[in-house]
């Protein structure tokens, strides 16, 4: 394994999130601890307990008091992985963040392998796991959730949810995550400008415990692609969103009254119409729908006057570059 020359050896942070792993930890640890030390790097390691119900914030406890590079958060309770993510997002060291899962099915080996996908200008890399050792319906659904999401966000990644991934911290910095969002890291990052890729990782068998996902995280899933797919589409525009849907409801809804109103006019009742009731809420609805646009674009506005909230690379500026001192 090749290590990194002297040029190259950036602090890295290895971030990970976990939830009732006590038997997988030594493992891992050690497994982290073992690549590491060959490619001779200066790094942290980060766990983060989320309100584990087992043993695991002890076997952290025995790790932490023998290594001054291991980093241990406990919260409070399960809040979830996003939660986690962003509680050791908030403390990192390192210019260069690995994530990955505490479940032994990511290989620690992959690491040298997103280093060097880096270098070839990358903010991001996610993980494609080929071969997924999961069970049937895990990996369905995972199929039709990475399809689904690089179909509407027109991002070309097959592995969007995989847990192993390597980003640079101006990425952490950019990217506020929360609720079951972590799932969308790479569209946020696209969204934001960054160059995002991905690489293939060998995954491996569960070999403790069992895997935490359940159905209703499909149906949770459904309603966060909503709320990513408006963020990254419509949070700039939010008019080009709601404008269209209200344009539409307040012209059926013309059309239908304007149709009742010929009816009327030429002597055929319509008070007891349920059409017309249909033609009247269309057009208020509608009304609604471009008011809700509108009130969206003028806080869009006022949120964008700040400079600061634009995603900005590097500024080139010649009077600053030639001022004295």
């Amino acid at each position: 394994m090749k290590k990194l020359s002297k040029g190259e050896k950036r602090k890295i942070s290895v971030l990970i999130p976990l939830f009732n792993e006590e038997e997988s930890l030594p493992i891992l640890y050690r497994e982290l601890r073992e690549i590491l030390g060959v490619l001779g790097i200066d790094y942290e390691i980060i766990f983060v307990d989320d309100g584990s119900t087992d043993k695991s914030f002890f076997v952290l406890e025995r790790i932490y008091q023998k290594d001054n590079k291991v980093k241990v958060i406990q919260l409070r309770k399960n809040f979830g992985k996003s939660a986690a993510l962003a509680a050791g997002l908030a403390i990192v060291e390192g210019e260069l963040i690995i994530t990955l899962d505490a479940d032994l099915q990511d290989n620690p080996e992959e690491i040298p392998h997103f280093i060097e996908k880096m270098r070839e200008g990358y903010d991001l890399i996610c993980g494609w796991r080929v071969d997924r050792f999961d069970p049937f319906f895990k990996r369905w659904s995972s199929r039709v959730f990475n399809f689904t999401t690089s179909f509407f966000t027109n991002i070309r990644l097959h592995d969007f949810n995989c847990g192993f991934k390597a980003f640079r911290s101006e990425v952490a910095k950019e990217i506020k995550i929360y609720g079951e969002l972590h799932r969308y890291i790479p569209v946020f990052a696209s969204w934001r400008g960054f160059r995002v890729g991905e690489l293939k990782v060998r995954h491996r068998p569960r070999r403790f415990g069992k895997s935490k996902f359940g159905a209703e995280r499909f149906l949770r899933g459904f309603w966060d692609f909503l709320t990513v797919f408006f963020l990254t589409k419509y949070m700039r525009r939010p008019l080009h969103f709601f404008g269209p849907v209200g344009l539409l409801a307040f012209l059926l809804g013309l059309i239908i009254n304007l149709y009742l109103s010929i009816l009327w006019f030429s002597g055929t009742p319509i008070g007891g119409r349920p059409l017309l009731i249909l033609g009247v809420l269309l057009m208020i609805l509608g009304i609604q729908s471009i008011s809700m646009g509108l009130l969206g674009e003028m806080i869009t506005s006022r949120y964008h006057q700040d400079e600061s909230n634009f995603p900005v690379r590097r500024k080139l500026d010649k009077e600053r570059d030639n001022s004295p001192g």
